[in-house]
């Protein structure tokens, strides 16, 4: 109304004008900071760690749209020196979307169309080119591959009769297309290799990890990381199978079940198979796991979903973990239990690693990766027992006491 009632003046000196206007533009200035909390900001950033936007040449011809149609993309930084054959691919995570109408929005953001991605991107944390962050990888060819299909990379053009809005069902399509691109821009030579991502890029690590190795050299070595993937198909407060329900949904939705391991769609409901305590015990590639047992993602959405049924207290809980009485607290305890017991199989493989800390995070490998303000279990950070685990200098099955027992946190 301020703004509306400055723009209807006629009378004006020219001065008056030149305050005026100069107020406008930092008001709409400050709104560009507050407006949207939850997107990738990039707060006093050394430009150096910018890398700019690459549309995928392949997509086109390959038919691998987003889901508005868009072509997708990805941020490359070549690698030099000793990492100059050695190739780290980041999957970007942000939810999926279980409906027509949901995906319809989705479509209209940043997370289901190129039209809307940054053009520039910080590499940070396991992408960084700065050897103090990130030790063991900083040299290596540095791939973030933009999430844009809403179903981790993973759906398939046959579902879109499903949905008379055209939306884009070619999550596979874009894995393939850009993967080709980048084994024609010399990924075919690499000798070493990871592939990773958080979140629902996490989930797409682990679903697409066979075939990240099986298409390298035969004598390159590929191991996969997956962030913030391992997410437990267990009842919520209320007793009901929200996440389970969810993956059901966009499985369905985007028949995603093509993408999964399908000894293990032949023997259950497809969408199970996309829970990590399945898909897990398919993976040929070593995988190495990097959790919270208090995952903030799946709090909020898994195990304490927001509902009208909630109670007060858990609403206020569900938020932040610091405000949880002792009652809640045994329920979150014995979430971190399921994720122990859940990752036991796991943790007898003599090839697969793991970092499982108590801190009430979610995706942790470009947020605290290796600084000194870094998350530690045993003393030792994320970047260090990966490194460790990939290089095969000591075994690595790191699990963090209960919280609020990490001081690192």
């Amino acid at each position: 109304m301020a703004i509306l009632s400055l723009l209807q003046c006629r009378t004006w000196s020219k001065g008056d004008w030149l305050i005026a206007s100069i107020g406008i533009v930092l008001i709409v200035f400050s709104f560009s900071f507050s407006f949207d909390s939850t997107s990738d900001s990039i707060p006093s950033v050394d430009r150096s760690d910018l890398v700019k936007l690459k549309l995928s040449s392949k997509a086109k011809d390959r038919g691998a749209f987003c889901l508005d149609g868009s072509l997708p993309g990805y941020h490359f930084h070549r690698g030099s020196g000793s990492g100059s054959k050695r190739w780290l691919l980041y999957l970007e995570g942000g939810g999926g979307c279980r409906t027509i109408e949901s995906c319809s929005s989705r479509a209209m953001t940043r997370l289901g169309s190129s039209n809307f991605f940054e053009h520039e991107v910080p590499f940070q944390g396991v992408l960084s080119s700065d050897p103090s962050q990130n030790p063991d990888f900083f040299n290596w060819n540095r791939v973030m591959i933009r999430y844009c299909d809403g179903a981790c990379f993973s759906g398939h053009p046959e579902a879109e009769f499903k949905n008379e809005t055209r939306l884009f069902f070619r999550g596979q399509l874009i894995w393939e297309a850009i993967m080709d691109e980048l084994l024609s821009m010399g990924m075919s030579h690499a000798k070493h290799a990871i592939l990773t991502g958080c979140s629902a890029g996490g989930l797409a690590t682990l679903i697409h990890c066979d075939y990240f190795r099986d298409h390298l050299p035969k004598d390159a070595t590929v191991k996969c990381v997956s962030d913030g993937g391992y997410i437990l198909n267990v009842p919520d407060v209320l007793g009901n199978p929200t996440m389970g329900s969810f993956f059901h949904d966009v499985v369905t939705l985007q028949s995603v079940d093509k993408s999964l391991d399908q000894n293990c769609v032949a023997k259950m409901e497809p969408s199970k198979c996309l829970f990590p305590q399945e898909s897990l015990k398919n993976i040929r590639t070593p995988v190495f796991l990097v959790n919270t047992a208090y995952d903030y993602w799946q709090i909020q959405n898994g195990l304490v979903p927001e509902s009208p049924d909630l109670d007060e207290r858990w609403a206020i809980c569900r938020l932040n973990i610091q405000e949880c009485d002792a009652a809640q607290m045994k329920v979150l305890h014995g979430f971190r239990s399921s994720l122990i017991d859940a990752i036991g199989e796991f943790h007898e493989d003599k090839e697969g690693g793991m970092f499982i800390n108590s801190c009430n995070s979610h995706c942790q490998i470009r947020e605290s990766w290796h600084s000194p303000t870094s998350t530690r279990i045993e003393n030792k950070t994320i970047a260090e027992s990966v490194g460790d685990w990939y290089f095969n200098r000591k075994p690595v099955k790191l699990i963090d006491c209960p919280y609020p027992c990490n001081t690192s946190c």
